[in-house]
């Protein structure tokens, strides 16, 4: 039954320090090979020491972080991460929200925090998406503002019909697929 331990900081300037002493504090060891770290987002999805840190667990050891939001960024990873986790007999140990997944309680705690957290998560899609619908019903366009002016697009539709793709390309220093989206939405 070996504490492993798993800290990461999401980019190259944010120390990992603080995760490191709390989790040698609990008794892992980073000498020792027991603690695995690494400096990437939560959402890239090559986390190379998570996912050596949860190939080196065995039946009966014990995954330690200091928070739930070190070991994943979205609720799927992480149900998917706690999943496997309960199916090979390996607890989940988070220090700062003192859960522990090998109790009744701390399964439960673990359960009831990722389902807040996916709730957050979808309202705050709501909300974004009724910001969005408000924002487009006010006249806001998204998206990049095109190159050129109504003038120049009207030239370049007159230009089209006298001179050759390659010469609007090199004109309006503008791709072809985006010569013949602009003249497509302005017909």
């Amino acid at each position: 039954m070996a504490k492993i331990g798993y800290a990461r900081v999401s980019s190259v300037g944010q120390s990992l320090e603080v995760q490191l002493d709390k989790l040698e504090e609990y008794g892992c060891r980073s000498g020792d090979g027991t603690i695995f770290s690494e400096k990437k987002s939560g959402l890239d999805g090559s986390r190379t020491g998570l996912k050596s840190c949860l190939k080196h667990l065995r039946k009966g050891d014990s995954l330690v972080v200091t928070k739930l939001d070190r070991l994943a960024r979205s609720t799927r990873d992480l149900t998917t991460i706690s999943q496997d986790l309960k199916e090979r007999g390996i607890s989940l140990k988070v220090l700062d929200q003192d859960i522990d997944t090998s109790t009744p309680t701390g399964s439960l705690l673990f359960n009831m925090l990722a389902s807040i957290a996916e709730f957050e998560t979808a309202l705050r899609k709501e909300r974004q998406t009724d910001g969005i619908k408000k924002a487009l019903d006010n006249g806001v366009k998204f998206g990049r503002k095109s190159k050129l002016s109504p003038d120049e697009i009207d030239s370049l539709k007159k230009d089209k019909e006298e001179i050759s793709m390659k010469d609007l390309m090199s004109k309006y220093n503008l791709s072809r697929a985006s010569i013949y989206r602009l003249i497509k939405e302005e017909e």
